[in-house]
């Protein structure tokens, strides 16, 4: 068949509308991958895969939705038929690499890594660029591993005409908190190319991470005046406001309504999908907005009932119950996320953590200590439930449970916020616990006394200005001491005592008079069989601190009665 001339200006017209339209479809793909609509993403790149088959980087780019996503077994599936469909496009072996590296296989990793450099051009700086990204961007991120990659990246782009070249030396900088070096790299890549949101979003993350926060904003805020509709901007300056929030509670409401609202404006323009709508729902577990949130996983549970991360669903909505009171519901919901999650690995602190609180609702003491003994050990500071189930068993007068909680929590967690009350507790509950064996005449152990000495002595050591702790050194050293021959071990602590709030703060004394009158006694009692002047001068200080007290009067009167006069021999 002949073809007239015009007929082939026309064919190869179409051939390049069809180039230029899979071009702009690959770009527009790209750009939603990085304005993080990745529902909007995959589709466009599903579609380009099955209308370019053989086109490598087409599966590269929908493995990386899927990867982003954290569909690594999707991912995997991707990148090998990429790999089918195009032996010689580099990208799919290190996406290859990048699920590797998201399965914790290293050496899988760098052999993939290694195959990408095999089949790319030598003078393709591409590839050097994506593995160092790759190893930046792992849970574990691999700076050594990075730098030389990203350094030949740097070193093939000769022109310095590659943004994102730069992008990537800015977040590997970043990513180690070192700023000026990342602010460097993120503004080359800006004077390349003014438009780069990320790199502008990357800069407001930096301030918001270095607590700049009126920095953070100014710069997120630019963004998103360029560009009102490049997500990510949104989602950021919301994260920004919910960790200013925290830094400020007196302004957390205010703040924490403005993170809200600006996740919102990224949830409306990311497609609301699944994995978006998960991330809202747990940024309102960061904001307190308890009520929002059960309602948010009880729509996604509906949606997302066969979807993978279903059992995040299942913490959230055990986490929300739990904060809305419906402690039932609660221990079921996480009863079930035990259950479905398969994968230990992503079982966190927090998730034992509520578990053991539900179960601890459900009366069911000896499962929640189990618990939140290992939510503690995953994160410590998770240490305050454990002190709360203590000090639950303590004022259960449960004081020998008590006292080993407090044990716990105190080696978990030897320098956390509240030790000093830990210790504390500790040291009253062993008191307790060896003064209801006396009275039980079950013979307790005079160890335990010791323990209850340690523990409060470590509050006096913390917090020499609490004077309750020299106080109770007093008791307790007075029943370690011997009953028939004392040797006043209790003395200097009840003498310090007493110099703290008569002396040292003479305004303490009205508020301690009965305590007060206690150490007196006590020095009284201990100091009458060998020096009488002195114990009477401690009961006379007793009966001016405790007039309505009647050991010390009785304890005078005695002193000062004469002595009985020897009988005469017959």
């Amino acid at each position: 068949m002949k073809m007239t001339k015009k007929a082939i200006t026309l064919s190869l017209g179409l051939v390049v509308m069809g180039s230029a339209s899979f071009a702009q479809s690959l770009n527009d793909a790209k750009k939603a991958l990085d304005a993080e609509q990745y529902q909007k993403a995959t589709s466009m790149l599903k579609t380009l895969v099955n209308s370019q088959a053989n086109k490598g980087e087409n599966y590269y780019y929908l493995g990386e939705a899927y990867l982003r996503t954290d569909y690594v077994d999707s991912a995997r599936a991707v990148f090998t038929k990429g790999i089918t469909a195009d032996p010689k496009f580099a990208l799919n072996y290190i996406g290859l690499g990048e699920a590797d590296l998201k399965s914790n296989n290293t050496a899988s990793a760098k052999t993939n890594f290694d195959k990408a450099l095999e089949v790319a051009s030598k003078k393709d700086f591409i590839p050097s660029m994506f593995i160092g990204k790759a190893y930046v961007a792992a849970e574990k991120p691999d700076f050594t591993a990075a730098l030389p990659y990203l350094q030949k990246a740097d070193e093939l782009d000769k022109d310095d005409k590659e943004a994102e070249t730069f992008l990537a030396l800015g977040d590997f900088y970043a990513a180690q908190k070192k700023n000026s070096e990342a602010l460097q790299n993120y503004l080359r890549a800006l004077n390349i190319k003014a438009d780069l949101h990320r790199a502008k979003v990357q800069i407001g993350r930096m301030y918001k991470e270095s607590r700049a926060f009126p920095e953070s904003e100014a710069a997120l805020k630019e963004v998103i005046a360029a560009d009102p509709n490049y997500g990510p901007a949104y989602r950021e300056i919301a994260e920004l406001y919910m960790q200013w929030a925290n830094f400020e509670p007196q302004n957390f409401d205010a703040k924490a309504a403005l993170a809200l609202e600006n996740y919102k404006k990224y949830l409306d323009l990311t497609d609301k999908s699944f994995e978006s709508r998960l991330r809202y729902a747990q940024f309102l577990f960061y904001a307190k907005d308890y009520k929002t949130l059960e309602q948010e996983t009880s729509a996604l549970a509906s949606v997302g009932a066969n979807d993978a991360k279903a059992p995040v669903v299942l913490r959230m909505r055990g986490y929300s119950a739990y904060e809305n009171k419906n402690y039932p519901q609660s221990l079921q919901y996480m009863k079930d996320f035990f259950a479905k999650t398969q994968d230990t690995s992503r079982i966190v602190g927090s998730d034992y953590l509520y578990l053991g609180k539900a179960l601890l609702q459900s009366g069911n003491d000896s499962l929640a200590l189990v618990n939140i003994t290992k939510a503690v050990e995953k994160d410590s500071t998770n240490v305050e439930a454990l002190t709360e189930i203590a000090k639950a068993f303590y004022d259960a007068k449960k004081y020998e449970k008590a006292a080993d909680i407090y044990d716990k929590a105190i080696a978990a967690a030897p320098n956390a916020k509240g030790v000093l009350y830990s210790y504390y507790y500790d040291g009253l509950a062993r008191y307790f616990q060896y003064a209801a064996g006396v009275n039980a005449k079950t013979n307790p152990s005079k160890d335990i006394l010791v323990k209850a000495d340690s523990a409060i002595a470590k509050v006096a050591a913390l917090s020499p200005e609490t004077t309750d702790a020299f106080l109770w050194r007093g008791r307790i050293n007075s029943l370690l001491d011997d009953e028939v021959n004392p040797k006043g071990l209790m003395v200097p602590y009840f003498e310090t005592f007493v110099n703290k709030v008569t002396v040292e703060k003479p305004e303490l004394a009205a508020a301690n008079a009965k305590k007060l009158a206690e150490a007196y006694d006590q020095l009284g009692a201990f100091y009458s069989a060998t020096d009488k002047a002195k114990a009477k001068d401690y009961f006379t200080k007793s009966v001016a601190a405790n007039p309505a007290g009647t050991f010390a009067p009785a304890k005078l009167k005695e002193l000062s009665a004469p002595a009985a006069k020897a009988g005469t021999k017959k």
